[in-house]
Parts: C-alpha cells; structure tokens; sequence
C-alpha cells in the first residue's frame, strides 16, 4: 500500500491510502478527487494534467507534455502509477468544470429576460403558468375527552370541507411532523397541497402564521453542464439561479464513454452520485441559502436533460442506449419522486421529466422545442441545441423530424486546450486585424479581468477570424507566420490570444492547430446533421426560413461567424435567433404549467426521429464538412476566405 496527497491551488489536501500499481486518475476519482478526464482515461484529450510534487510515480511522457513541462512535473494522471507514497498538485485548470459553481446576481434583469420571455410567449398561445400547487389554511378544534378523533382524520376532514374533494392523501414524511405543528400552533395551520380533480396530495404542514413559499426547481442536465432556477410556484418569481459542471464529467465527455464506466461493478451508483450527491444537491443547497428557503420548502421538480442524463441520473441501465437496436428504458415518466434518487429536497417532491424521443434524442430537446414554438409556426423553422450532443428539429406548426449527432464538448470548452465554460475570465468574442494579426478580446467578467480561457463562443470567433485573415488554411492549418503565431518541437502551429504575463493563466493562452481540427470536426457534425435531415425530407437549405439556436454556449453567438466557418447554413443573418437555455427555459415552463407540460408530451408524441447512424450517406456528409467552411464552397457564397 502507498499514501497518495492530493494538493490543491486553494491550501486543500486530501490524503488516500492506495495499491502499488494502481491508476492515479483511478485513485482521484475512487477519492473523490475531481479531475477533468473528457477521454475517460485513454490519454487522448491532455485533460488530466497534474503536477509531480515528489515521491515514487512511474508516468510515461506522452505527446500532450512538452518536454519543459515534463521538467516541471507535469504528468497525465491517466497514464501514472503508483509506485510508493507520492504527492501531486491538481491544479485549478483540471478542476476547473467543479470549481467554479456560480449562482446568479438576479437583481439584473438580464438573468431573468429569458425565462420571462419564454413565459410571456407561451400564455400569448394559451399555455397558462398555473399549476395544481396551493396554500390551504385550516382551523380545527382541538381533541377533547369527547372528541378523540385521531390528528390525521381531523386534517383530512378539514381539508375535505376546504377543497370539496374526498380523497386526501398525507404521506409519511408529512404526517410525521403532524402532532408538533397541530399543537404547537393550537390546531390552526395551513397545507402545502397538490389538487388535482379527484384527489389532494398533502406535501407540508406550517403554522398559519408562517410565511410560506411554496418553492419549485427546474433543472437542465446537460452533459458537460447542469443549470437550474429555484422558483415560487404561486407567482413564478425566480428566487435564484445557479450553473456548474456535470460531475459525471470525470468520467468521459461523452455519453457513451459514461455508458461504459456505467457498466463496470459500481458505476451505475457512482454515475448516479455524481450527478445527484456531487452536483445536484450543493447546487440546490447554495440556491436556496440566496434565496432564503429551506430545501424542504421544493415541492416540485423538473428535469430536462438528454436520454443518457435522464438514465443515469436515476441510476437506470442505459447500456441498451449505445447497441443496436438503441432501445431505452423509458421515454416517458411521471412517476418518480425525490427521495428515490437522495434528492436534498421535499422527500415527497414529485419530478417531472421532459419526455425523451429516441436514444440520443431527449427531453432537453422537447422542452427546447416547447419555447421555440416553432411547433405554433407555419414556416419552416430549425431549432438547434449546441451541446456536447448536438440535437435538431426541423419542421412547422404541420409536422417536426429530429435527429442529433455527435458534436463532443467542443462548443462548451472541452476537447481544447485552453477551453472552458463561459464563465469570468472567458474569451467570449474575438476579432482579429488582418495586417498586424493582433487580437482584440471581449472577456466575461468585470472590466480589468485577466483571459483564463475560450468558451464556444469564442472559438467560434478566433477560427472565423483566423480563416478571415488568411492565418490558417481550409484545412485549419497555419498558412501565415506573425508575432502571435507559434509552433513547438513538432511543427504543430498554434495562435497566442494571450501571452502568459498577459493572462490570468499560468501559460499563454492559445488555440492550437489540434484544437481547430477538433473545432472543425464538431461544426462538421452539426452542418452535416442539417444537410442529411434536410435530404431526408427532400429538402434543401434554401427552404430553411428562420433558425433558432440554444444552448450555454456564452451570452451569444456571432451567427455571421458560424456561417463564416460552415457550422451555420448560409442563409440571411436575420434569419438566426439566439434563445439561450432554452432547456432550462422549458423545464421553467413546464415546472409552473401543467398545460405546458402536457403540450411537452404531445409534442414528443407527434415528432419523428431520425437516426443518423443508419442514414446512408451521412458520413461521406461528414467528412466534406471537416472543412473550413465546405468542401463544397457553392453552399457558402457569401464567405470571405482570406
């Protein structure tokens, strides 16, 4: 046995006793130690840098350490061994999607316009925010010698009389706590109930001169990313919002990677925790502590995440998923509750999950869908959710097809080397001087914060810019030499955005010629899922008429940008809309309207699924889209190539 120290940036440190022989990134994770390892471990990504601080560790070099920073210590945590006691640094950079959970300053209206828009849209169309959630006050008398009548049937009969419906359902957690609250507030109290037609579901019990809120959370499960808002059921008010990373990260990027680490002895329960004890319950905790709520005061929850997400976060099999003929357990499901999953919030909470549509297809694609409208639209209408999956729907108020592909984590800062989420310190947008090559940066955070890395939106913008000045080729290669163009031992080019005294990072930060092919690859699979779904139908780009565009990607894309690149069809630029979360925002709506959630139903129902892996056709689409923008350059007329 050999003690392994994990040190971290902040003065933390977790010690573990461990095998001789054994994995270090296996160690980490069996210790709960988060580091980033988008390849789940196959050393193909560079993810999992740590540091060599001392003592026995045998790690072969691979291509991802240079050799200054194989001097340094640097080491892949997936390609070391344990060899005796040893001590490593994890820095911020390989934690990065777990160390950064950010709860939103909701005083400005920025961080609510979306949600508001979402709802003011749908009651435009009839879908109403009510939802069956109340506050019923009842007064009782107290039992006497003469009344005996147990506590449970004096509230039953009250709210009986209350709500004129006879079937009352208190369940334990809540009957539990019935004869302190009775007693302590003199028979005189009031219910936290969901009312349906023919029965009532009794979820709390307060004093009547309490101050209540009947809370509700909405959460996006994304691969790479988890967002939610803890809202007020009653009024629909967001009382907080927060994002961070998918814990389930650590194991694989991908959902397929995630499928398989699922399938070894314990996964499913650590794919399972990860989602639910790491990322789900702090962020509830952090939300409701800035809300000024009890936990227990959630309600109701609801889910919108891909077919994988929904699997694993309730610990079902989703092996079926990833083999022919990609069969899942369930694409509709109404009957889970908090506590099944350990879900730190009312133990009787019921979840509600946007219903999936086929196996990579899932209900952040049906709730993404429900805000779009394009469902309400007679014009042909593609909605687009930039993912780690990318998924799309095209279609009108006649008819809708989906399909997704997969994209990777590129778009949200994965699978790059200085990529991250957009958060501070994020280069968000980027133009580029065409004659001196240097850069001008918008970055996320206050004015004066330092670059740390690139989120999607600013890849975006540094590939279309690049290409613009004629710094790399159609290939992604560099075909320019400058100042901010370098190349190491290998010949492999890369473009400084920030050299290292001017950034918040360690390093320079940069985008390397490796990164614009992965870039490529994952903008490939978009545009070539468009162009098979559309030939499916029969269909080409010039009937698209508007395009509506979703995801955490940053505060927004430059559409003309995307189109520069080829990820984007070349349609007029009016024609984009960029909606956000629009999971999140579907998820929201569906928490506070039961007619809302009922239309997410009907709409998964009515929408057909295409599965690209069997389209004939679709990989040679592929390939010529690993281009910049096309192999095919008469599909972008209006792209100016340097």
């Amino acid at each position: 046995m050999a003690n392994v120290v994990f040190h971290f940036e902040n003065g933390e440190k977790v010690v573990v006793s461990t095998a001789l022989g054994e994995n270090l990134l296996e160690t980490a994770r069996k210790s709960n130690v988060v580091i980033d390892a988008p390849c789940s471990g196959n050393a193909s990504c560079g993810k999992c840098k740590v540091k060599y601080l001392g003592g026995k560790l045998d790690s072969q070099k691979t291509r991802h350490i240079s050799d200054s920073e194989y001097e340094e210590g640097w080491r892949l945590a997936c390609v070391s061994h344990i060899a005796g006691d040893v001590e490593v640094l994890v820095p911020d950079i390989a934690s990065a999607y777990r160390s950064r959970m950010k709860v939103a300053d909701l005083s400005s209206p920025q961080e609510v316009a979306i949600f508001e828009e979402a709802k003011a849209g749908l009651e435009e169309i009839g879908l109403s925010m009510e939802n069956n959630l109340h506050i019923v006050k009842i007064r009782m008398e107290p039992p006497t010698l003469d009344d005996t009548m147990p506590d449970i049937e004096r509230v039953i009969r009250a709210l009986q009389e209350e709500t004129g419906i006879q079937y009352i359902r208190i369940p334990y957690a809540t009957l539990r706590k019935l004869p302190d609250v009775l007693r302590r507030n003199d028979f005189d109290v009031q219910c936290i109930i969901g009312k349906a037609q023919r029965h009532v579901f009794v979820y709390d019990i307060h004093g009547n001169n309490e101050d209540l809120i009947v809370g509700g959370l909405a959460v996006d499960i994304g691969t790479t990313t988890v967002s939610a808002v803890v809202v007020n059921m009653l009024n629909g008010k967001i009382l907080a919002k927060a994002s961070t990373g998918n814990g389930q990260i650590r194991y694989g990027a991908d959902v397929i990677n995630r499928i398989i680490e699922s399938t070894k002895q314990g996964g499913r329960g650590r794919l399972q925790d990860a989602i639910v004890a790491e990322t789900l319950n702090p962020m509830i905790q952090q939300m409701c502590r800035a809300a000024g709520i009890s936990t227990r005061h959630i309600y109701r929850v609801s889910i919108a995440g891909n077919t994988t997400m929904n699997h694993l976060l309730m610990g079902i099999n989703a092996d079926p998923l990833r083999m022919e003929p990609y069969i899942p357990a369930f694409f509709k499901t109404n009957s889970f509750y908090a506590s099944d999953i350990n879900l730190k919030v009312n133990p009787d909470a019921h979840i509600i999950m946007a219903p999936n549509i086929g196996s990579y297809v899932g209900g952040d694609i049906t709730a993404g869908t429900l805000v779009s409208r394009l469902w309400d639209r007679p014009e042909f209408s593609l909605f687009i959710d930039l993912g780690t999956n990318g998924e799309l729907v095209f279609g009108n108020s006649d008819f809708m097809m989906s399909c997704a592909c997969s994209a990777g984590p590129a778009f949200e800062g994965g699978d790059i080397s200085c990529g991250m989420r957009a958060t501070d310190g994020a280069i968000e947008a980027c133009t580029i001087d065409r004659d001196t090559m240097e850069p001008s940066l918008s970055i996320i955070g206050e004015e004066g914060t330092k670059p740390v890395g690139i989120c999607g939106s600013g890849i975006i913008d540094i590939i279309s810019e690049l290409f613009r000045c004629g710094i790399i080729s159609p290939k992604g290669k560099f075909i320019r030499e400058g100042s901010r163009v370098k190349h190491d031992a290998y010949g492999m080019g890369s473009y400084v955005l920030a050299f290292e005294a001017e950034s918040g990072s360690v390093k320079d930060v940069e985008l390397t010629e490796v990164d614009i092919d992965n870039f490529i690859r994952a903008k490939g699979a978009i545009f070539s899922a468009i162009r098979t779904m559309l030939r499916s139908l029969d269909f080409d780009i010039s009937m698209i008429e508007q395009v509506y565009v979703a995801g955490g990607i940053g505060s927004g894309i430059n559409m003309q940008n995307a189109i520069n690149i080829g990820m984007f069809p070349d349609i007029p630029v009016e024609c984009y809309h960029y909606i956000g979360n629009s999971s999140l925002s579907g998820a929201y709506a569906m928490l506070l309207s039961t007619k809302a959630e009922r239309k997410t139903y009907e709409l998964a129902k009515n929408m057909t699924y295409l599965e690209l892996s069997t389209e004939p056709g679709y990989m040679d689409e592929f390939v010529a889209c690993c281009f910049l923008p096309h192999t095919d350059s008469t599909l972008f007329p209006s792209v100016e190539q340097g």
